[in-house]
């Protein structure tokens, strides 16, 4: 609808706001539908026409509201003086308001500015949203989020009549109105142009608001990159399109001894040279690389080097970020991941035999020492166990725990698994090189089992490797310095193995400076039912089984010799927990060489043990220790129990229905040992 804004429009528009202010009908259809929509606003709103409830904030209230918008007041302000520039003198105000209708910031003539503060209250900290003040430019504007331009008469209060105002809504980044800018003249002095004036400012500052959004959001995007660069735990550089270090971080300067104001802007390649001078053009991930300082006499360091291009939407390069680890943590990180971790302690460690308790006493000092130890004991014995603890115990703990099976490497690779090698060292070697066990046990331990089958040749870079605590990977020429605690082991007599020039002497006293025997089991015959009831509760839980052994077994297992050491006694109690097709495990469950002992003991031989039962109600009743004939002891017990089938079935340790078919098995009468009154 085209309007005229000439007297006859304002001499109507005074008319129908008379009668719409007293609720008369009248037709309102020439009015500009924003303003008869915000009159009807305004009326639901219960503004006075006439005497409207002013609001103004306090002064604390104002000083919160102000402190608030100190930025957009920052930004808006030089819009306003150069917005005043143009219509000062002329009875004009340039008016800031926030988004809920606040006027944050007044400029104006003196008088006028006087003059508003009796009038319209236009002053910092009062209200022009529609609710309070009605229809006009400020409140109708941030109601409508569109530049208005009301005139004289449109107002919807008496006292602002005398007014045009032309005002126009900012926005941030994401569209949210955040105010409005306004321009208020006498009605005699407006202008269609004025309205264009406010919305060019408005457009000004919304584009500003953005940029400075913008700006601060990169400013925070470039905070958080650079902290997380330094808080990384690798050495971090990034590169623009030319090479040149766009940002380093401080681990990356103590790495490679730079200064950040010498390498800032530099090319990287003044500094830095890659293997075989490789240039960081794409991408790699983790690979072992011999980095260079130039204008720097140390030699050539081993990385693990990461290379990532960046690109830009059309994948045009502009950019390259290199990461760099030590070798060592990459190392300890793979340990971690491959299972080189210790998994045993002294309390691992079953049994309470005199010669047991010696030997943990001895293992426990070694491992108060950073010296090497040498562990010596049969196969079986649970020499890798005390190993396992050694290390627990020690200051090597945190590192990482790596056993070699020295016997079951090939001969012609012995050297390669310990000290590693590089890359085309020989045919058919990994193209990137590979660290060895004792550059993976950087750190920590090395435990060297079996270490009597190492090659000659073997040992004496073995031995070098001792001295200097340093190795070179074959092919190599660069030591690396390495921090390994030596744990070795072996079944064989080392004595023996020297004086047939088999094993170096000067090797074996590097090794031995601890030296820990491990007890055979026939040593420690007490800790063999500790142990047998040690592998049937394990049997038992990772089985889902709830066996127990009967007294019979006991003794047989006493009496063995057991050539296999605890590993064997382990396998046998694995094997009986398997094939028991009861809760009890019987002599029958045993291997053949173990139950075949009964038939050649010769029983006039051996003594009748006795031994107490652990919990027993009654600690004087003695329970036969069975080196002999079954039934002979399933009539002993009965007779020592008067025939008492529950009693007997105590004594021997297992339920009266094993005990019943025992008794049937053996044809033995139970009423013959019942005693009669």
């Amino acid at each position: 609808m085209s309007i005229k804004f000439d007297e006859q429009y304002s001499i109507n528009l005074r008319t129908a706001w008379e009668k719409f202010t007293n609720n008369i009908p009248w037709d309102y259809s020439f009015i500009r539908p924003e303003i008869y929509d915000s009159w009807v606003r305004s009326r639901n709103a219960g503004v006075n026409p006439v005497e409207p409830v002013s609001s103004v904030l306090n002064s604390e209230d104002l000083n919160i509201c102000i402190n608030a918008n100190l930025d957009l007041i920052d930004v808006v302000h030089p819009y306003m003086e150069q917005l005043y520039d143009v219509v000062k003198d002329s009875g004009s105000y340039i008016l800031l308001c926030d988004k809920d209708g606040y006027l944050l910031d007044v400029l104006g003539d003196a008088d006028i500015i006087q003059q508003g503060k009796s009038h319209s209250m236009l002053v910092t900290g009062a209200n022009r949203n529609e609710s309070f003040a009605g229809t006009n430019g400020i409140g109708t504007c941030l109601y409508l989020k569109k530049p208005i331009q009301i005139w004289g008469e449109e107002h919807y209060l008496n006292q602002h009549k005398v007014y045009a105002c032309s005002s126009a809504p900012f926005f941030d980044a994401s569209g949210n109105i955040l105010g409005c800018l306004d321009i208020t003249l006498r009605q005699d002095k407006i202008h269609p142009h004025t309205l264009g004036m406010a919305t060019s400012a408005a457009d000004g500052i919304t584009k500003e608001l953005k940029i400075r959004a913008a700006y601060k959001d990169n400013q925070l995007i470039s905070a958080q990159r650079n902290s997380i660069i330094q808080s990384m735990p690798s050495g971090v550089i990034l590169l623009n399109s030319s090479y040149r270090i766009a940002q380093i971080n401080k681990l990356a300067l103590n790495m490679f001894h730079l200064k950040y104001e010498e390498v800032i802007g530099q090319s990287f390649f003044n500094f830095i040279r890659l293997d075989e001078n490789m240039i960081p053009e794409s991408e790699i991930y983790n690979k072992e690389i011999n980095v260079s300082l130039l204008n720097s006499n140390l030699p050539p360091s081993k990385f693990n080097v990461s290379i990532n291009i960046v690109t830009d939407d059309i994948g045009e390069k502009k950019g390259t970020v290199l990461i760099f680890s030590e070798s060592k943590l990459i190392h300890k990180l793979v340990s971690n991941i491959n299972g080189y971790q210790s998994k045993y302690t002294f309390d691992s460690i079953i049994g309470a035999s005199t010669p047991l308790a010696d030997t943990i006493r001895t293992a426990k000092s070694a491992s108060q020492s950073s010296s090497n130890v040498l562990i010596l004991g049969e196969s079986g014995t649970g020499k890798e166990l005390f190993a396992h603890a050694i290390h627990n115990e020690s200051a090597y703990s945190q590192g990482p725990f790596v056993a070699v099976n020295c016997a079951a490497l090939p001969r012609g690779l012995v050297e390669s698994e310990l000290f590693g090698y590089e890359k085309g060292a020989f045919t058919g070697a990994n193209k990137d090189g590979n660290p060895g066990k004792f550059e993976l046990a950087d750190g920590g331990t090395i435990f060297l089992d079996e270490i009597g089958d190492v090659p000659l040749d073997v040992q004496v870079s073995l031995l070098r490797v001792i001295q200097t605590k340093e190795v070179v990977r074959i092919g190599g020429w660069y030591p690396k310095p390495i921090n390994v605690r030596i744990i070795a082991a072996t079944n064989k007599n080392l004595n023996t193995a020297i004086e047939l020039k088999t094993f170096r002497s000067d090797l074996y006293y590097r090794l031995n400076v601890f030296t820990i025997n491990v007890p055979t089991l026939s040593e420690r015959v007490e800790d063999i039912r500790i142990l047998a009831d040690f592998f049937v509760q394990n049997f038992n839980r990772t089985k889902g089984r709830d066996v127990s052994i009967s007294p019979e077994v006991y003794s047989l297992l006493l009496a063995y010799s057991w050539p296999g050491n605890i590993r064997e006694l382990e396998n046998v109690i694995e094997r009986a927990v398997n094939i028991t097709d009861t809760d009890t495990i019987q002599i029958e469950h045993l291997p053949q060489n173990i139950s075949n002992i009964m038939l050649t003991q010769n029983r006039e031989t051996l003594p009748e043990l006795y031994t107490q039962r652990e919990g027993d109600d009654n600690q004087n009743q003695p329970i036969l220790n069975i080196n002999q004939n079954t039934r002979q002891i399933l009539i002993k017990a009965l007779e020592k129990c008067n025939g008492n089938i529950s009693d007997a079935a105590t004594m021997l340790g297992i339920n009266r229905r094993t005990l019943y078919r025992k008794i049937e098995k053996f044809g033995i009468q139970t009423d013959t040992y019942r005693t009669r009154l």
